[in-house]
């Protein structure tokens, strides 16, 4: 996925605010999912939703004003329960800005555990090894 910087994204040292970074990997995970022929919305309708468990974010350089993000996600393993997506980030001129994890648990409408459905399973299967 790419993404373009906008002033509204930085601080005031043009940097991209650390915090923003969360919504671009938001933003990536559900490309991913879309890209499979999963929507977030079709899930939710379903009374499927994910929920994060647990956030990780590496920084290795700022992304700045102007710049355009190249976002690399992958599922790096799952369960029947469990997602946990990776991701890497790199500026337009390849340079690494950092590496993320986000690891997700599948929850019905009450927010308790339910299982991850079998089409979202079989799309993850066809990942593996990629």
């Amino acid at each position: 996925m790419k993404r373009r910087i906008y002033y509204y994204d930085t601080d005031t040292s043009g940097a991209v605010y650390h915090a923003n970074y969360l919504k671009y990997l938001e933003e990536a995970r559900s490309e991913y999912l879309e890209a499979r022929g999963l929507t977030v919305k079709g899930l939710l309708e379903r009374g499927v939703g994910f929920a994060v468990r647990r956030q990780e974010m590496e920084y290795k350089a700022p992304a700045l004003y102007g710049d355009e993000l190249e976002i690399k996600t992958w599922v790096k393993e799952f369960t029947p329960y469990r997602i946990v997506f990776a991701y890497s980030l790199h500026n337009q001129d390849g340079k690494l800005i950092g590496k993320a994890e986000t690891d997700l648990v599948c929850v019905g409408p009450d927010l308790k555990l339910v299982e991850i459905p079998p089409e979202v399973k079989a799309e993850l299967e066809k990942e593996k090894g990629r």
